[in-house]
């Protein structure tokens, strides 16, 4: 099949555009028919329209369906939509100013109410059937382990991963485990790596960027005899080998919806397994909140 080449030297966006076209090119014999409209249509279609196309826009373009179109982006060398998405536009984020994204996001989505409701719960669906895709069982039955097992767990997640460290540090508490969150960084997070001992474990929520924090906090675990899970979507490969189980939380693609999405949802599976580990103190713990709760609202008024 012969697919044009983008200009040399052009934006992140054509790079991953020239790297979709050599997997089209160099699969194009192993796919069938159907894979093979998904795939002439993607090496023929702009970045733009790609970022922020749902897996059935994608199929009614190339008269197909929204499954062929996983198949089609699997044979191609990615884990699904999602994955195309974030190889497209990860040297377009560095590139293009963020304002400048805003505004193609904008352009894109439009004034539609009914459109941007579509928008907004595809690209969700998307995430969270790639995340529900791309952890394997053993990864996941890993981590439970290691927090099951925990005196105490640390939740560390800074900026857009705050939100799930912080969730998922209360939501242990009220099923009776002991855990906080931490959420400091460069000379003040000294302080709270003190607080990591021999039996605790700790719940990293990165997606992709390469802290230093990220290092020293996994080296302090290593050296106090502590566990490490990471939540992540790209620093599985730097970090995997240093951490006792890494689950996956793709992040987005076009900043339609929020970063934390998927590691919320991971952060929710684990504390229903935690729960149903240990189903008696999660009731009493629940109990015990309730009543706390009720002694702060304080006694009810009196009729009559």
């Amino acid at each position: 099949m012969q697919i044009s080449e983008p200009p040399e030297g052009g934006d992140g966006a054509a790079r991953g555009l020239a790297r979709l076209r050599a997997a089209v090119r160099d699969q194009w014999e192993t796919l069938s028919a159907s894979e093979r409209a998904v795939a002439q249509y993607l090496a023929g279609a702009p970045a733009e329209s790609l970022l922020f196309a749902s897996a059935q826009e994608l199929g009614s373009a190339s008269g197909t369906s929204n499954a062929t179109v996983v198949r089609a982006l699997q044979r191609l060398g990615y884990a699904g939509l999602p994955a195309l998405k974030r190889d497209l536009t990860a040297d377009f984020t560095s590139a293009v100013a963020p304002e400048v994204r805003l505004a193609q996001r904008i352009a894109h989505v439009g004034r539609d109410l009914g459109g941007i409701w579509d928008e907004v719960f595809d690209e969700a669906q998307e995430r969270i059937e790639h995340a529900r895709r791309l952890t394997p069982d053993d990864a996941l039955r890993t981590a439970v382990g290691v927090l099951a097992e925990a005196d105490g767990i640390h939740c560390f997640g800074v900026a857009a991963s705050e939100l799930a460290a912080r969730h998922l540090a209360l939501a242990l508490g009220r099923i009776g485990r002991r855990a906080r969150h931490v959420g400091a960084t460069g000379f003040a997070l000294a302080d709270d790596l003190l607080a990591v001992r021999r039996g605790d474990a700790v719940v990293i929520f990165q997606p992709g960027r390469a802290l230093p924090e990220l290092s020293v906090l996994i080296e302090r675990a290593r050296a106090v005899g502590a566990r490490v899970v990471l939540v992540t979507d790209e620093l599985a490969e730097l970090y995997g080998g240093r951490v006792d189980a890494v689950l996956t939380a793709p992040h987005t693609p076009t900043g339609i919806t929020t970063e934390a999405l998927t590691a919320l949802v991971v952060a929710d599976v684990l504390l229903l397994a935690l729960t149903a580990l240990d189903e008696a103190q999660a009731v009493d713990t629940s109990h015990q909140l309730t009543a706390l709760r009720q002694q702060l609202l304080g006694p009810k008024p009196r009729r009559g």
